[in-house]
């Protein structure tokens, strides 16, 4: 896979450290900090198969650099990545364009199976944005697997105390008492 892929990132820890975990799978990625960054990207590069935008860069909205990308490259595969997702701004990219959306922290496996996977085979969004325990059930998971399931790890990570992760993980939430996320 020799795939060019533009990264927008504010975040300097997260772009450098996603950045070289997609290179190491083939793309090759071009950085960037900032809307003016990315802009600059566009116009330089001939090819561009795929981009990961952040939707909240600075002042600005990366949202706002879908319609150009498509312009210019209307096979670029998009996806939407945020700290902040709400049903409503997922809603808001795929109308722009996205063929994706994740919220941060999301693991490059998901990362790069979002990029990968075709958006009609994606479910509908549901009625109502998930509960504040699923959420966080969702959360304590992805933090576990980025740890291997290490819990003194993941507790340090989540900033908890080791115990209350494990009295956490023993009251694990069946789908019933997801009320919020029912259809």
């Amino acid at each position: 896979m020799n795939q060019q892929l533009l990264l927008l990132e504010d975040d300097d820890a997260l772009r450098l450290h996603l950045g070289n975990r997609l290179m190491k799978h083939g793309y090759r990625v071009h950085r960037c900090a900032s809307m003016l960054q990315a802009a600059e990207v566009l116009t330089s590069v001939q090819q561009l198969d795929a981009a990961i935008l952040d939707q909240n860069v600075a002042e600005d909205n990366g949202l706002d650099l879908i319609e150009p990308l498509l312009q210019r490259f209307p096979a670029c595969r998009i996806l939407v990545l945020t700290g902040y997702g709400s049903i409503p701004a997922a809603v808001a990219a795929t109308r722009r364009g996205a063929h994706n959306y994740l919220t941060k922290p999301a693991s490059l496996t998901d990362i790069l199976q979002a990029l990968l996977e075709d958006p009609s085979n994606m479910p509908d969004l549901p009625d109502a944005p998930p509960s504040l325990e699923r959420l966080e059930w969702e959360h304590i998971q992805r933090v576990l697997e980025d740890h291997q399931g290490n819990v003194s790890a993941a507790a340090r990570t989540l900033g908890i105390h080791r115990r209350t992760l494990q009295r956490r993980l023993k009251k694990r939430p069946s789908a019933s008492e997801y009320h919020r996320d029912r259809r």
